[in-house]
């Protein structure tokens, strides 16, 4: 079973999603701008896809320079990102194979 934390205002998060259909999944579909993962769910998914909250975090939104988070250590990115869901990076996938980061949405076919 495969979960997609989902954006459906984004043309990445909506072609990711389309792609595990594709495959035969019918993923759960967390649209995590309503029902954001907490700071500790945040934390693991980040790691389980083996990345670093900076690689995980949204630069081009603008709220993360109105925090003034360039400089942000991955504790503050974690805070932050928790506060603000909109500052995540997506779409991130879960299968059983693993959790990646679908940017590029080709990284998912790692885990298909």
């Amino acid at each position: 079973m495969a979960t997609i934390y989902h954006n459906p205002r984004c043309s990445t998060s909506r072609n990711t999603l389309a792609r595990l259909r594709e495959s035969g999944e019918e993923p759960t579909v967390v649209d995590y701008l309503k029902t954001p993962p907490t700071r500790e769910e945040l934390a693991k998914l980040i790691a389980d896809a083996g990345l670093t909250p900076a690689q995980a975090v949204r630069r081009k939104e603008k709220l993360f320079t109105e925090l003034g988070l360039a400089e942000a250590d991955d504790e503050a990115l974690l805070d932050a990102m928790a506060e603000h869901p909109i500052l995540i990076e997506r779409p991130f996938v879960v299968t059983g194979k693993g959790t990646r980061l679908a940017r590029p949405i080709q990284n998912v076919e790692e885990i298909l």
